[in-house]
């Protein structure tokens, strides 16, 4: 019996390192970088291909971008955020069945009706660079929330200088 069970782990052994045994001619594979993606040439995100929906939470496009910022009791849209306008415009251009709502927010300073019509302003300032640059008027809602929603709560200048904003929101991608 002993020798059976010998010869019955030997075969087995040898089965194991058969299916183990690698063919030399196999071509050898370069190593990756830690962290690094082994996608090929087709999988790519180019970030400047505004119509390609995936680039809205690639962190490399201006697609994922979605905030517009403004100075006190203004609603010029600065220079520095019209590429991220264009941006989203070229995506609703590209994407008819797209949607955003232009969320727009005002620091906790004037009265509530007038940080209402503020925020208003904003979105419709947004609005009007969008609907330049190529998006559809049916594809874009203007809400003003006024100072209702702020992103900080602190009364100081930093923290005021980040509720003054218009959140670019997908509605339908």
């Amino acid at each position: 019996m002993n020798t059976g069970l010998r010869l019955i782990a030997i075969v087995a052994l040898a089965a194991v390192l058969a299916a183990c045994a690698r063919d030399v001619r196999d071509e050898p594979v370069a190593p990756t970088a830690p962290g690094s993606s082994t996608t090929t040439q087709t999988d790519r995100i180019d970030a400047r291909d505004f119509s390609d929906a995936r680039n809205l939470e690639n962190p490399d496009s201006l697609l994922s971008q979605r905030v517009i910022y403004f100075e006190f009791d203004r609603s010029d849209v600065r220079a520095q955020f019209r590429p991220i306008i264009d941006a989203h415009a070229a995506y609703l251009s590209a994407n008819p069945s797209a949607r955003v709502s232009l969320e727009s927010h005002a620091d906790e300073r004037g009265s509530r009706e007038y940080n209402l019509g503020l925020g208003e302003r904003r979105g419709n300032a947004v609005r009007a660079l969008l609907e330049a640059a190529g998006a559809s008027a049916d594809q874009i809602e203007v809400v003003s929330y006024g100072e209702e929603r702020p992103v900080c709560r602190e009364s100081e200048n930093n923290c005021w200088e980040r509720n003054r904003r218009v959140e670019i929101v997908y509605t339908a991608r």
